[in-house]
């Protein structure tokens, strides 16, 4: 028997919808009755990446986007009844920080694949179990489930093949540090251990960034800034040349954009409707919730636009280590950071940068393999806690070429008060950073936030290099320098 028309149309259908991209497109009528379809190239992209997710290619995924953009409706709405029809066994766990928004979604799901359009396409696939066929959850005949909860429930039992964390927190709990740490710690304690199999599972971790300590900031310091491989798609609402947490794409995927200020899906949201938006949200929420970056774009004491970058050092006329330990040995809250910083004709370049939780053991192996690997005139330590049994044990034993650092009033006695000694060297353009290495974004995150970042270890190792090798030039030019108790020279 000859297939008819309609058999023709459907085949073609199906095999246009092994493309993600297409089906979004071919389903957007059963799930947004009556609203346009407006393509971007934002929404390909994820959809390019959502695939190689299920194909196995990418094990850990993160999309930072502003709200309104289709993040819900492509990834918790969407994705899961494509993946079912070709893997209908695959099992989903879908976390929000709201039940109803993960209920809504769950249900959109649901109706999507109940549809006559989805049934007529791929009905004959699998179908949904009438005993487990609920709002939170529902199963198919095949073993895969989607599994619907909120930030801080109970998931006893339960896991994914595929878990997807899809705004863990409200955007009016973002100045909660009760409600910041407990989103943290649903993920490090419950989420993060649930994959099914933890060799072919997956994670994605969809938000708009609220917070320097939400979620996708604590991955960043957690793993990332360790080594961890995530893939990121980072699309702020205007494009910014010099974004501190650009895109990382197993793909080869860029922003296509390429002026500053050029919006992310014009057709959308305009100029005009942004605007308005920025004036309900004010500085902090435009950084946050439009520009994925959780602190002004030009930053506390140190703006993000005064950072320079490098590719390749120039010459250099001399290195110096500068190392901030933890408050005490064995204090397992606070990080030690090591920074190997060169002055060159142009300014002061950060060559390394290090920072880890660590006892007084491993802190003197590590400072001394450092400075063996890469020699300096100066080795700057300061003279506090830990600082002080590293300043003796090398004075005794080896030739390193220690200091003592004490701020003083020649270089300020309290944090804020170094940074800003050092702010006129970055507003010069004299200070350079790396491009391309792993612990940049953490660095820029924390020196730009501060005095509000979490931690300050990267900026008390900065602040103490550049006040030394400023002092060092002033002292060269003639200018006084008032030791008072201050840093040491020489």
């Amino acid at each position: 028997m000859l297939p008819t028309l309609k058999d023709v149309e459907l085949e073609l259908s199906r095999r246009e919808c092994q493309n993600f991209s297409n089906f979004v497109k071919q389903a957007w009528h059963v799930i947004e009755p009556g609203v346009d379809f407006k393509e971007n190239w934002h929404i390909n992209a994820i959809c390019d990446h959502l695939e190689a997710v299920s194909r196995g290619e990418i094990k850990r995924l993160i999309i930072n986007i502003p709200p309104r953009h289709m993040k819900s409706l492509l990834v918790s709405v969407l994705w899961p009844a494509w993946v079912w029809t070709f893997k209908p066994t695959t099992k989903w766990m879908f976390s929000t920080y709201a039940q109803g928004l993960t209920v809504r979604d769950s249900v959109k799901c649901r109706r999507l694949i109940d549809s006559h359009w989805y049934k007529e396409r791929w009905g004959n696939l699998y179908q949904l179990s009438s005993d487990q066929n609920q709002k939170m959850r529902f199963e198919n005949d095949k073993t895969g489930y989607r599994l619907a909860i909120s930030t801080g429930s109970a998931t006893t039992g339960e896991g994914g093949d595929i878990i997807v964390v899809d705004d863990p927190l409200n955007a009016s709990d973002a100045s909660s540090l009760l409600k910041l740490e407990g989103a943290v710690e649903y993920w490090d304690n419950t989420l993060s251990t649930r994959l099914n199999d933890k060799k072919t599972g997956a994670f994605v971790v969809i938000m708009q960034r609220l917070h320097v300590n939400d979620l996708v900031g604590h991955i960043y310091e957690s793993q990332i800034s360790k080594g961890v491989h995530w893939d990121v798609l980072c699309f702020p609402q205007e494009y910014e040349l010099n974004h501190p947490t650009p895109c990382v794409s197993s793909l080869g995927f860029t922003d296509p954009r390429t002026e500053e200020g050029e919006l992310l899906w014009p057709a959308r949201e305009g100029l005009e409707e942004i605007n308005k938006l920025k004036l309900q949200l004010g500085s902090y929420g435009i950084a946050g919730q439009l520009q994925q970056r959780p602190a002004p774009a030009e930053g506390s004491l140190i703006k993000v636009a005064w950072l320079q970058y490098y590719n390749e050092l120039p010459v250099v006329k001399r290195y110096v280590w500068s190392w901030d330990t933890a408050i005490k040995e064995g204090q397992h809250n606070d990080f030690s950071c090591g920074q190997l910083w060169a002055e060159c004709a142009n300014g002061y370049y950060l060559v390394e940068n290090i920072k880890r939780k660590m006892e007084y053991p491993e802190l003197k192996r590590l400072v001394q393999t450092h400075y063996e690997a890469n020699p300096s005139t100066a080795v700057l330590i300061e003279d506090k806690a830990s600082g002080q049994q590293l300043l003796q044990d090398f004075k005794r034993s080896t030739s390193m070429p220690v200091l003592p650092m004490t701020p003083g009033k020649s270089m300020g006695h309290s944090k804020v008060e170094r940074v800003n000694l050092v702010s006129p060297l970055f507003e010069a353009g004299k200070v350079f950073v790396p491009e391309g290495r792993s612990w940049v974004a953490d660095y820029v995150g924390e020196l730009t936030m501060f005095p509000a970042s979490k931690h300050d270890d990267q900026v008390d190792a900065t602040t103490q290099a550049l006040s030394y090798l400023k002092a060092r030039i002033e002292q060269k030019a003639g200018a006084a320098i008032v030791m008072d108790g201050g840093f040491g020279i020489i």
